[in-house]
């Protein structure tokens, strides 16, 4: 920062603070100052301004031409000063009230100094001569105002006051020298003195005394100490100290630890009391206890929670300590031959939490007094699972015929594991083949059973799972809905029943609306606000499974969504109606070029990674290291923190801020550069974690992949140095350019992006998270791989919604591998199968893959060898391509060797590219095949632009009259380039958007005639 900018910060409220080396005043005797000549100047007695007796000196030899009159003080000691400054206070006489002036008179006078080590004599008037010349001369002194005679009342001196500085000194001390040449003037006083900083305290800092610098425009830095019981914040604190002696504003802040709390200000620390907690450091103040918890003393940064209470590992420190819960209520068995459905009703105390789960306890029994039993096997089956049930209402099936069985329904929440006592539950005893169970109690619990009226006599099987539902429109306070029907409805549908909540609030809270049809406009909502929906049909049967949650939201008193999509999340478990566990395991496997044709032998020699049996460098996992700075020090170049500029956030990544910046380095040209810096208060794993990338990315020098300039970590904050790419990650900059580029551009990415993976494979690297956002793009459209942060797969509190959380890690499911969900095999195969959605992703201008579809229903669909259907316009070539790295069997898939060469073909002859993949339009296509909106499923032509990305000309269409479909449908090319749609790409996306809806409006009134 410059001098400039510290002065726009402005100072802080200290003074500067002064100290005298020299005052004339002081003296009590002869001053005894040295004169050349004797007839100059003549010390004699006076009084100041303030009548008090001074020694001063005077001269005034006017009448005599060609004076040159010099007096010098004794030597003074700058007593470590670098700058001193003279205060003189003197008289001077108008010449033109001299009579009878015969000389040339004058009304200044000159002031000098002269450093020296030491006094030493100045005996004989030749040392004048000799010495004057050595004098430095600081300033011409005139007079603001001087006096002219005498009056009746005496002489009226008139006392002028004039501060001059100098510097730097660099010897002991310095002697004063004043010349006059033909001046009646008297020097009344001398005061020399210096400036400093005093000592301070500030943000929770103390600064030392610190000397004013040798200019005026000098800034001298002095280090801070952070006060008792703090600890510094972000960067080492300082503070500047001006030439005037007055502080800058601090550089840098401490902040108070954990468990102390700001007392006075910013200057001091203190204690948290009993029954109060601080738990990280910072400038908050102390907290109460949260309920049912309390500290062990003072300066705690935890509360500990109370016998019976429990705090869970994800809790944050201010959250309440909680309880399990009580057992479920009101539980209600439907016995239907083999099968049973289970319905029950919360826990009338949800231990003050409201992350309920329920597990299924079956127990198959001898006998009908249900006292020798034992746990169920297969074949009985448990819908949608046996554990961890977040729905009220489970389906079993399987069940033996005529046999008696014990069921009991578990409620438990995040702090049950941490209980010595084992979950309460509700319990019923049934018996197969029989329409209305018996009941069974438990000595702590009370119910009274009765058989589900809607349940009883029901057919074999109730209704399967509601597939999805679909938002038609929405007002300030309705949503209107639509759904298919079950896949099983298993009987005549006889309604649907609808629930719904407000987000965020617990189920018991919920409303239900019943319909005959498979439509409803759920009224009486409040405006901007998201409600979750879940549908379940009613047969003979009885009630079939919800289906998974999906939030809409109403709009504003506008009339305008507040959201930009209405998007529809999953908010429960039961959608695929199967239970799966995705686990991922961070391992880099590090193996010969040939691992697939001899398998994966074991690396054991981390320094063997010079080069392979084929003469090309090997990659090393940097978490092979025992200690992990080894591999920093050993890939990653250090580099000195004076030659890096931080010039703006632009991001934020996994560990802290993500800035672009510039780069001096030594020899070489400033250039800008990305730096990712690790965040205040991280850990030692941390740190691992956020150098590791740095590791592995300085193993890497390939043109289409990301190179690191080198790391910074020897000061605060960490950084990682790399490329700057000016046009950010792919799938953004694809979505801000839609239709923008040609086929050949698109498919230069492409191979761009394949040849970056073909390096990376040759080096045996597996990247396991290969997608449009980890692509950067540069201002020369070139792509390049980054993202090699393997930490986010062992990060567990992650919220990112790509990364699904499994037992074991995150893993970025629509992108991923079939064989690397199940059975966490992630080889180069696999990194294919992402490419192909890279692939998908780039022809569709960064679409969301699989849509709005939830991942449990992507990997069903991919089970069932459903694979994602050509973008519009997509080249049939790139559509195969796409399908070939989709193979079920990861053998069959291309190596990237052979994706460059493909693309290289295409490339070469651009006929190739012209043949367009088929997609059949219309009602009848394949469930992934989405590329072409159903024209049903909206209510108004705006929200059918926003849905085909062409949201931009709402206003064209409107003011040419184009608002309703009927209309719309009969646009032709003319009429689209007529209301100012220009680019060729957005004329054809919605010529072709067009068509499909005329299909499907003809197939709609079709099946109505």
């Amino acid at each position: 920062m410059d001098l400039l900018a510290f002065f726009l910060l402005g100072v802080t409220a200290s003074h500067a603070f002064e100290v005298t080396l020299m005052d004339s005043t002081d003296a009590t005797s002869e001053l005894g100052w040295h004169t050349h000549p004797s007839t100059g100047w003549e010390e004699v007695s006076g009084y100041d301004d303030k009548m008090n007796a001074i020694r001063t000196y005077q001269v005034c030899n006017v009448r005599k031409s060609n004076q040159n009159n010099w007096l010098r003080t004794d030597f003074i000691d700058r007593n470590g000063s670098i700058r001193v400054y003279v205060e003189i206070k003197f008289s001077v006489r108008d010449c033109s009230s001299l009579p009878n002036v015969l000389g040339s008179c004058k009304e200044t006078f000159n002031l000098y100094y002269y450093e020296a080590d030491s006094s030493f004599p100045w005996s004989t008037d030749t040392s004048w001569d000799k010495k004057k010349d050595s004098f430095v001369r600081v300033d011409t002194i005139a007079p603001d105002q001087s006096f002219k005679g005498i009056d009746m009342k005496g002489t009226q001196l008139k006392i002028n006051t004039e501060v001059r500085s100098f510097g730097p000194l660099t010897k002991r001390g310095f002697f004063l020298g004043f010349q006059d040449y033909g001046s009646c003037m008297s020097l009344i006083s001398v005061r020399v003195f210096y400036r400093k900083c005093l000592g301070t305290v500030d943000n929770f800092a103390t600064f030392p005394e610190t000397m004013a610098g040798a200019e005026m425009t000098s800034l001298v830095v002095a280090h801070g100490a952070c006060v008792e019981n703090a600890e510094e914040k972000d960067m080492p604190i300082k503070l500047y100290c001006t030439g005037d002696g007055e502080w800058l504003v601090p550089i840098g802040s401490c902040m108070c630890r954990a468990g102390y709390a700001p007392k006075v200000g910013d200057i001091a620390c203190t204690a948290c009391p009993e029954g109060a907690f601080k738990p990280s450091p910072g400038d908050d103040q102390c907290q109460p206890c949260p309920l049912n918890s309390r500290t062990m003393g003072k300066a705690a940064n935890s509360c500990k929670c109370r016998n019976g209470y429990y705090r869970g590992h994800q809790d944050p420190l201010n959250m309440p300590c909680t309880s399990p819960p009580s057992a479920p209520q009101d539980l209600v068995p439907g016995v239907n031959k083999t099968s049973l459905t289970l319905e029950w009703k919360p826990p009338r105390d949800t231990g003050g939490r409201d992350d309920i789960l329920y597990n299924v306890i079956c127990r198959r029994c001898s006998d009908k007094r249900h006292l020798n039993c034992d746990r169920c096997m297969q074949p009985v089956e448990f819908v949608p699972r046996l554990l961890g049930l977040t729905e009220t209402q489970v389906f079993i099936s399987g069940l033996r015929a005529h046999t008696p069985y014990t069921f009991e329904i578990q409620a438990v929440n995040g702090v049950s594991s941490l209980s010595k006592y084992p979950p309460q539950f509700i319990a019923v005893n049934i018996t197969t083949n029989q329409a209305a169970p018996t009941t069974s109690r438990r000595p702590t619990i009370t119910n009274t059973w009765q058989a589900s009226p809607r349940l009883r006599d029901a057919p074999h099987q109730a209704p399967s799972q509601v597939p999805i539902i679909h938002h038609m429109s929405s007002t300030m306070n309705s949503i209107k809905l639509s759904w298919p029907q079950p896949e099983q409805p298993n009987g005549i549908i006889l309604d649907y029943e609808v629930r719904y909540v407000e987000k965020d609030q617990a189920e018991t809270n919920s409303s239900v609306i019943n319909s005959r049809t498979n439509t409803v406009v759920v009224r009486g909502l409040k405006a901007a606000t998201i409600y979750v929906f879940k549908v379940r049909a009613r047969t003979e049967a009885g009630l079939g499974r919800f289906s998974s949650g999906m939030m809409f939201q109403t709009r504003t008193k506008e009339g305008v969504s507040t959201l930009r999509e209405q998007i529809p999340l999953i908010a429960g478990s039961a959608a695929a109606g199967v239970v799966f566990i995705v686990v991922v395991a961070v391992i880099v496997i590090v193996c010969s070029r040939r691992r697939y044709e001899r398998g994966d032998p074991e690396y054991t020699d981390k320094l063997q990674h010079y080069s392979s049996g084929h003469g090309h460098k090997i990659y090393i996992d940097p978490f092979t290291y025992e200690d992990p700075n080894e591999a920093v020090r050993e890939f990653a170049k250090e580099i000195d923190v004076s030659g890096v500029k931080i010039e703006q956030v632009i991001g934020a990544g996994e560990f802290g801020e993500v800035c672009s910046g510039r780069l001096k380095l030594p020899g070489k040209r400033e250039m800008s550069v990305a730096i990712k810096t690790l965040k205040a208060g991280y850990t030692d794993r941390q740190r691992r974690d956020f150098l590791s990338e740095a590791s592995i990315m300085g193993q890497f020098d390939h043109p289409n992949v990301i190179h690191l300039e080198g790391v910074v970590t020897k000061s605060r904050p960490v950084m990682i140095i790399t490329e700057y790419m000016e046009n950010g990650s792919l799938d953004s900059f694809l979505r801000q350019n839609d239709g923008q580029f040609t086929v050949i551009q698109l498919v230069g990415m492409l191979r761009g992006i394949a040849a970056g993976m073909k390096y990376l494979a040759d080096m045996s690297y597996v990247h396991r998270d290969l997608a449009a956002r980890n692509i950067l793009v540069n201002s020369n459209l070139v792509c390049k791989v980054s993202d090699f942060g393997l930490s986010r797969f062992l990060e567990e509190d992650t919220s990112d919604p790509t990364y699904t959380s499994a037992m074991g890690g995150k893993i970025p499911i629509r992108w991923t591998a079939p064989e690397a969900i199940q059975y966490r095999k992630f080889t180069t195969a696999s990194d294919v199968w992402s490419y192909g959605i890279v692939m998908w992703e780039v022809m569709s201008y960064g679409e969301r893959p699989y849509w709005d579809m939830s991942n449990q229903d992507v990997i069903n669909a991919i089970e069932q060898d459903y694979r994602l259907p050509a973008p519009m316009d997509c080249p049939a070539a790139l559509h195969q391509l796409m399908l070939d790295s989709w193979q079920k069997e990861r053998a069959e898939r291309p190596k990237f060797g052979q994706i460059v060469n493909t693309l290289d073909k295409l490339i070469r002859t651009p006929a190739s590219l012209k043949t367009v993949a088929c997609v059949t339009p219309g009602i009848s296509q394949p469930l992934l095949d989405r590329t072409l909106p159903d024209v049903t499923s909206f209510a108004t032509v705006d929200e059918w632009l926003d849905a085909i990305k062409m949201g931009r000309y709402k206003e064209n269409f409107a003011n040419a009259g184009f608002s309703s479909f009927d209309v719309v449908s009969r646009m032709t090319a003319e009429d689209i380039l007529r209301i100012g749609v220009t680019l060729a790409g957005h004329q054809k996306k919605i010529l072709n958007s067009i068509q499909t809806m005329r299909v499907q409006m003809n197939q709609i009134q079709t099946v109505q005639v």
